[in-house]
């Protein structure tokens, strides 16, 4: 799955505020989901003590959620680490884990924010405009915005509002745990995005494409063991 070149990495953080207005223009916040055959997670880690990281991506069957591959990728990280700016700093790594991948995912659950963003421009939004498919943000914190709260009862959910608009979802993924944080990415509308999320949880509060994306990025599930844990499902 190869990216589309839409901009240099190398840019300094006044000039990657301004590109991601810019780029937030282009966000389509429409369902142009379709049919889906194949849905991805990816997640990247930490960088370690020599700025090294790592991404990975997983693709899953739908609607069986069986592996069908999964790749990774690891170099350094380059951009700095500033609030906002989170894409320049992972979406070279995805990508070039996602360059790996042999098939073609319909529809792709990123750990981060989507238009839940203060330039409407996070992550999944980002790596949407790359690759030209539907994405949607499925993130563990709140960047920006408030919400009332949100009943305990799994598929509830609140609205994320920031400066008078509708930017996302909290949504209860399971009774009694903590919500994520669900946004349009790319090519999809919320109501869709809230529903993929929950399409894809297998009574966890993760959906099962982000969860074995971010457990493959920290080194805790490689490709043998993704197949081992996902037969025990």
């Amino acid at each position: 799955m190869k990216a589309h070149y839409l901009h240099d990495w190398q840019m300094t953080p006044e000039k990657a505020r301004q590109l991601q207005a810019e780029l937030a223009a282009r966000v389509s916040r429409r369902d142009e989901i379709g049919s889906v055959r194949l849905v991805a997670g990816v997640d990247i880690s930490a960088p370690d003590a020599r700025g090294f990281a790592r991404a990975a991506v997983v693709v899953l069957s739908y609607p069986g959620l069986e592996l069908v591959e999964s790749k990774v990728a690891e170099q350094q990280v380059c951009f700095p680490y500033i609030s906002g700016l989170l894409s320049f700093r992972e979406a070279p790594l995805i990508s070039a884990a996602c360059d790996k991948l042999n098939s073609e995912p319909d529809l792709i659950l990123v750990d981060g924010q989507g238009i839940a963003h203060p330039r409407r421009l996070g992550l999944a939004s980002h790596l949407g405009l790359l690759w030209d498919k539907p994405t949607i943000g499925c993130a563990k914190s709140r960047l920006c915005g408030e919400h009332h709260p949100v009943a305990p009862e799994q598929g509830c959910h609140a609205e994320l509002t920031h400066k008078g608009e509708t930017i996302g979802a909290v949504l209860r993924t399971r009774s009694g745990i903590k919500p994520l944080y669900i946004s349009i990415g790319h090519k999809v509308d919320l109501k869709a995005a809230i529903t993929w999320t929950l399409n894809c949880c297998r009574g966890l509060r993760l959906p099962e494409p982000t969860r074995l994306a971010h457990m493959s990025a920290g080194g805790n599930l490689e490709a043998p063991n993704i197949e081992r844990a996902i037969s025990r499902l």
